[in-house]
């Protein structure tokens, strides 16, 4: 036999030897892709930042004085409601402020002619940057800032509402 020969008859042998352990019905082992994995659940939401504490505020009393820019009232708001459920009467004695409680009478004095009036608090605001509160109309009369719209007041606190503050 000869060396071709004898290599072709090992070759068939070990062929027959392997073809003899597999069994029945099972395929012969291939490389298998990957199995597909479940998608990763979802990253849990990140929480919102933990801010410091504001500082804690000082309560308004009475006598207390703040000064600042004091603007009027736009006549535009006439009939419709203020934050505590009031009709806005633009010729009232009112104002609004950001923080003062509800019902709270305030002396606003202008900086420029020393008049004064005597006003409610009824409504937040003012909504532009630089000014402490908003007058009514009626009030803006009684101090004479109509013609210029806004003026350097100072506002003393005369009785303490019993409304909410903000």
């Amino acid at each position: 036999m000869t060396s071709a020969a004898r290599r072709a008859a090992v070759a068939a042998c070990v062929a027959a030897m392997l073809a003899g352990c597999a069994q029945p019905g099972i395929a012969p082992e291939t490389p298998s892709a990957p199995t597909p994995q479940a998608p990763a659940p979802p990253a849990p939401p990140i929480p919102p930042p933990v801010l410091p504490p504001p500082p804690p505020e000082i309560a308004p009393r009475a006598g207390a004085i703040e000064r600042g820019r004091v603007s009027l009232y736009g006549a535009e708001f006439a009939g419709k409601t203020t934050a505590n459920g009031d009709v806005f009467d633009p010729d009232g004695l009112t104002m609004a402020h950001r923080t003062l409680p509800f019902g709270t009478r305030v002396r606003v004095t202008n900086a420029e002619n020393n008049r004064s009036v005597e006003v409610t608090v009824n409504d937040r605001g003012p909504a532009v940057a630089g000014r402490i509160a908003d007058l009514s109309l009626g009030a803006a009369r009684q101090i004479g800032m109509v013609a210029s719209g806004v003026v350097e007041a100072t506002l003393e606190i005369v009785r303490l509402g019993g409304g909410r503050a903000p």
